[in-house]
Parts: C-alpha cells; structure tokens; sequence
C-alpha cells in the first residue's frame, strides 16, 4: 500500500513556518523551567502556557487572558509578567481599561 502526501514538502525544500515552543528560564541559573512555556506560532501570534493552561495569548497587538488562570499562583504570575515584560499591578489596570480581553482560552 502507498501513501501520497500531496501537501508535503519535498525533502530537499525543508520546512518553514512551524511553531516554536520554547520554556522560559531561570532568572538565577538560566536553566528551562519546566511547564511553563512560550510557543509562537506560524501567524507570529505568542502564547504562554503553564502547565496544561493557555494563560495569555498575543495575536495582532491584541492581549488576551484567560480568564480562570491568568493570576492563578504565584509561578503563572511570575511567568506572565515575563511574557508580558509588566508587573501584576499594570495587567490588572489594563483589564479595567479593557486594553485586554478576558475570555475563556481552555
């Protein structure tokens, strides 16, 4: 039996435009930290998720929350005012002036 993949590249041609996960690291040691993560994805949109939770995605200048975990502990706050490069006290200012978008990202 043969199998066609028609939408495949060719192996000469590589591939482009495939997501990037990455963890975040250590302020002290610089080691990855495990299940916190950044993935950015082929349209150039950036999430952050910890553990199995999308906390945050930014797409086309827009911030969204999710709305159950975007302050859940003190490691998924630590991470997303990283991702986010601003303190708890301006994200929560930020969703009072609807500058972000809280919805249900899981």
């Amino acid at each position: 039996m043969t199998i066609i993949y028609e939408n495949m590249p060719k192996r000469s041609m590589g591939l482009t435009n495939v997501a990037k996960v990455e963890n975040f690291k250590s302020f002290r040691s610089g080691n990855p930290i495990a299940n916190q993560f950044r993935i950015t994805l082929q349209n150039g949109a950036e999430v952050f998720q910890s553990y199995n939770s999308i906390v945050a995605v930014k797409v086309d200048g827009i911030t969204f929350l999710d709305r159950t975990c975007w302050d859940y502990s003190n490691t998924t706050s630590r991470y997303r005012k990283e991702f986010l490069n601003e303190d708890t006290k301006t994200t929560k200012q930020k969703i009072k002036d609807d500058v972000y978008i809280l919805m249900n990202l899981n």
